[in-house]
């Protein structure tokens, strides 16, 4: 199943990230691009969901210095980007993998195209190894504990049906049962022609 093999990669670029544990370390994907191109992608992906993560928990400091709060907003801006360039680059991928495949006449589009599931499966893998932090903390309270249990549970349930849903619409897009139609993110606020505030600076 193809979940199967994105979960182990999000698991292994969230435990690589954590061995130094910051947001200003070197990238390297072990996955070659020309080898196993999808590997790469999802290695990349949820490398950069991580970041993002501890972004937003840094920026969410009470104490944080208005000048570095400004700077990081621009780093998650463009992680931002970042994220929807590489959905789009992962939804390439599938069209690719099933350009050859003739949809029925009875085929129905899905409401999200297999890679924004894929983006919400790399997201997921992040809430449920911190979840998972927060449950076996050993300063932590017991009634902290056990209410982070109770939700790492949830997730552990989300992220099966989460799966599931992906590995089925793949296969029903491989059998034509349904169809792929991607629309590239049409972002207006950081075009300098679509932002009004960017515009009036040109």
């Amino acid at each position: 199943m193809f979940t199967t093999k994105a979960n182990a990669i999000f698991q292994e670029a969230i435990n690589q990230y954590h061995i130094i544990n910051t947001v200003d370390q070197d990238f390297t994907n072990p996955y070659s691009e020309t080898e196993d191109l999808i590997a790469h992608l999802l290695y990349r992906k949820c490398w950069i969901d991580t970041v993002q993560w501890h972004y937003e928990d840094i920026i969410r400091d009470p104490q944080i210095d208005p000048v570095a709060a400004l700077k990081l907003k621009r780093q998650i801006d463009a992680s931002n980007q970042d994220r929807t360039d590489m959905v789009e680059y992962i939804d390439s991928y599938f069209l690719q993998q099933y350009k050859d495949v003739t949809p029925k006449e009875s085929a129905t589009i899905n409401t999200e195209s297999p890679a924004w599931g894929v983006d919400r499966l790399s997201i997921l893998a992040l809430k449920i190894y911190h979840m998972n932090e927060e449950a076996t903390r050993e300063d932590a309270s017991e009634a902290h504990k056990s209410a982070c249990q109770a939700k790492l549970d949830v997730l552990l349930e989300q992220r099966t049906d989460l799966s599931t849903a992906i590995d089925t619409l793949l296969n029903d897009i491989a059998n034509g049962d349904k169809y792929m139609k991607v629309y590239k993110q049409m972002k207006m606020y950081n075009d300098d022609e679509l932002n009004p505030v960017l515009r009036s600076q040109k």
